[in-house]
């Protein structure tokens, strides 16, 4: 079975995917691992994922910070914050 990689919001437009599945990768043992894996494909990756932006995560709709352990079949979001009024 595959992972589950959730986009939401202006991570779904400025990336061009609100879905995908991957095979868990290699080294990827935390959610904050696969971020910095994405991070390396580079381009608008490397943009919107990069270190310092705020990127909220969830791992099977449960919100995390990025030391959360993730397993083969985790769904894992990542979302902007978000504002409202």
């Amino acid at each position: 079975m595959a992972m589950t990689v959730l986009y939401f919001a202006s991570l779904r437009e400025g990336l061009g995917v609100a879905r995908e599945t991957l095979d868990q990768p290699d080294g990827v043992r935390v959610a904050g691992d696969l971020l910095a894996w994405l991070r390396r494909r580079g381009g608008a990756w490397q943009q919107l994922l990069a270190d310092g932006r705020a990127v909220r995560i969830a791992v099977d709709q449960q919100m995390v910070d990025a030391a959360a352990p993730l397993h083969a079949t985790a769904e894992v979001a990542f979302f902007p914050p978000v504002t409202g009024g």
